[in-house]
């Protein structure tokens, strides 16, 4: 999935870049746009995608069985033994997912930059760090680290709160997806927005 958000960003940046006499500096802009954007969406892709609707149809069908229930009458507190080691466990998955993603975008740029737009190698690899520096990787990884947060916990809410039977938990899984999918774009517009008032200080 990285490869072909990263590819169509380089491959429209570098005609661009051309078009100024600026070729040099697609590394630049094919590890900014890794880093700060398409490695955040494709997790959100891949979180709120696979990890959340998984969570949530596990919950759902433990509700719909009256599973958690059970739990609560032998005094096992669900939110403790269930939704806090699936929450921890989407936001570890997140962080680690969103570090790989820029990886293989920038990785990807360089190659699709360098074999099919004969774009210098030595400049592309000397302008990865034109733009990106720590802040901006830290920023990526908050950004991920709160999809994870936040798939997790509606995941976990809404298949904890199923009610009547299997058609339920389709729908609960269906509304996981819908639900992730505009909390996170939400987070990514502001994580963003609050990160660039702080990278410029």
């Amino acid at each position: 999935v990285a490869i072909p958000f990263t590819v169509l960003v380089s491959f429209t940046l570098n005609i661009l870049l051309r078009e100024i006499g600026a070729a040099d500096l697609s590394g630049a802009g094919a590890a900014f746009g890794a880093v700060t954007q398409v490695g955040p969406i494709v997790t959100v892709l891949i979180v709120a995608g696979a990890g959340a609707t998984a969570i949530c149809a596990d919950l759902g069908a433990r509700t719909i069985r009256e599973e958690i229930d059970a739990m609560r009458v032998l005094g096992i507190d669900p939110v403790h033994r269930l939704v806090v080691p699936r929450v921890l466990a989407s936001m570890f998955v997140a962080l680690m997912l969103n570090g790989l993603v820029c990886t293989i975008g920038i990785v990807g740029g360089f190659l699709f930059s360098v074999l099919l737009q004969d774009v210098n190698p030595g400049a592309f690899v000397n302008g990865i760090t034109l733009l990106t520096h720590l802040p901006e990787l830290v920023i990526s990884e908050v950004k991920a680290g709160l999809f994870g947060l936040i798939a997790g916990l509606v995941a976990c809410y809404l298949g904890l709160n199923v009610k009547g039977g299997p058609k339920s938990v389709g729908d609960a899984v269906n509304q996981t997806v819908v639900f992730a999918f505009m909390a996170l774009f939400v987070v990514n517009v502001v994580v963003t927005a609050v990160g660039i008032k702080f990278a410029a200080r």
